[in-house]
């Protein structure tokens, strides 16, 4: 990926709807090598898709992000359980006192208590702190 792809994505990340033509001024590119690079960006899975963000007062259902610490070797090991519950959408290792920061998208707080409960329920999690998303501004 050079600056040019780089910048492309940049202009996507700022308005993924605005046109190949206005994106190609921005990056100081033809539009059509602006067309081919995009293609090749989604065929190569850099470009996974392109998405509607609502405000949190839109949304149905609740989203909370889990800081998560655990006492296995290594994070690989617990992630698997994550990756069971296909209400979770993010699962970052990070750094401090936390492990691992999981976002988490249920249809109702009672889905959300549950996806708690079982994660409180593993034997190596040792600590869940939850953080329940109010409002979304960016």
């Amino acid at each position: 990926m050079d600056k040019f792809d780089q910048a492309i994505i940049a202009e996507l990340r700022k308005n993924a709807r605005q046109s190949v033509s206005a994106i190609a001024e921005a990056v100081n590119l033809s539009r059509p090598a602006v067309t081919e690079r995009i293609k090749k960006l989604e065929q190569t899975g850099t470009i996974r898709g392109y998405q509607v963000l609502l405000s949190e007062s839109q949304k149905e259902g609740v989203s909370a992000y889990f800081e998560i610490r655990h006492q296995c070797a290594r994070c690989a090991d617990v992630v698997e359980i994550f990756k069971t519950l296909p209400e979770v959408q993010s699962c970052h290792g990070v750094s401090g006192d936390m492990d691992l920061l999981v976002f988490v998208k249920a249809d109702s707080i009672q889905r959300l208590h549950q996806i708690r409960e079982t994660l409180d329920a593993h034997a190596d999690i040792v600590k869940i702190k939850t953080h329940v998303v109010m409002s979304e501004w960016l």
